[in-house]
């Protein structure tokens, strides 16, 4: 079990994007544990009741909203900043869509489609998608990370040094992560949790989900990181690889274009199969299939594997 959270920072304390001139809601010592309250990543502008003809809508500059920013007490350029991810408390409804112009097979799908989830918030069995599958949930935070030392505002959408909008799905529970630190007090804010998501967030969206997180913080000194590292602290596939899964491959001389291959291949699969419409397929695919590098030595072609979950449908 983790400790108590020492303070609690309401959903209200969030901002847009990376700015080291944004004043921090709070400072604390190494040591303090927080409960973050974070907002899904379109920042309200979707909910339980919204349908398709919302998505079109959606703000790209009201996304991913983070709570934060937190100043911890002694962080200097060239440390590191430890965050333990204690737990969640998810709250039990999510979103995943297909957004215009956004996500790996964007030129494929042009069209916005929406799936709204529900699921047990206590309990957090597997979520259904539609009378198709379920998908297993682990909770994570998207985005997650520190103020740069460069002036301005940047935008949230694309990961940084600095960590940011990582979309890495095992900083789940008990996970512990390390950041750099750029700037006095590392200003550390967090936000776009998800429920469930595969590695790739191949459409460009998870299972969006608000809910809380308790984070704890301590610092290491001189850590000098060049980017983000973590330790994970066990298995971290387990809760996918009961009944195997099927898989694709993209072979070329190109990652990007190999990944996009084996992703159209398994849509494909998953249509043929399961007699679902494609852009369904996809959603799926992001919320719980895997993209892995299988091999990046043999010149000129590379191999790219999209490893989906037989158990999600069967």
């Amino acid at each position: 079990m983790h400790s108590k959270p020492h303070h609690t920072i309401h959903e209200a304390h969030h901002h847009f994007g990376w700015d080291h001139s944004i004043p921090p809601v709070m400072t604390v010592a190494p040591g303090t544990i927080i409960e973050f309250e974070c907002p899904d990543a379109s920042g309200g502008q979707l909910s339980k009741d919204s349908t398709v003809a919302d998505v079109p809508n959606i703000d790209f500059e009201k996304v991913n909203p983070v709570t934060g920013p937190v100043f911890i007490d002694g962080a200097e350029p060239g440390d590191a900043l430890k965050v333990t991810i204690h737990a969640f408390q998810p709250s039990g409804w999510g979103w995943t869509a297909n957004i215009p112009g956004f996500g790996l097979l964007a030129d494929q799908f042009e069209d916005p489609a929406l799936h709204i989830w529900t699921y047990d918030k206590v309990g957090m069995g597997p979520a259904a998608y539609s009378p198709m599958g379920q998908v297993p949930l682990k909770p994570f935070p998207g985005t997650i990370g520190l103020a740069p030392a460069e002036a301005g505002l940047h935008s949230v959408v694309p990961p940084r040094r600095i960590g940011g909008n990582l979309d890495i799905r095992d900083l789940a529970a008990g996970t512990e992560l390390y950041l750099p630190v750029e700037v006095a007090g590392a200003l550390f804010s967090v936000g776009d949790t998800h429920a469930a998501q595969g590695d790739g967030e191949v459409c460009g969206t998870a299972i969006e989900s608000p809910m809380s997180v308790v984070l704890g913080f301590d610092l290491v000194k001189q850590a000098n990181l060049q980017t983000p590292r973590f330790t994970t602290p066990g298995p971290v596939s387990r809760h996918l690889d009961g009944k195997g899964y099927e898989v694709t491959t993209g072979v070329g001389p190109d990652l990007m274009e190999g990944a996009r291959s084996a992703l159209s291949q398994m849509i494909d699969l998953l249509c043929g199969r399961y007699a679902m419409q494609p852009v369904e397929a996809y959603m799926l695919c992001s919320v719980c299939g895997d993209l892995r590098v299988s091999e990046i030595v043999d010149m000129p072609n590379w191999v790219v594997s999209f490893y989906f979950p037989r158990l999600v449908l069967e």
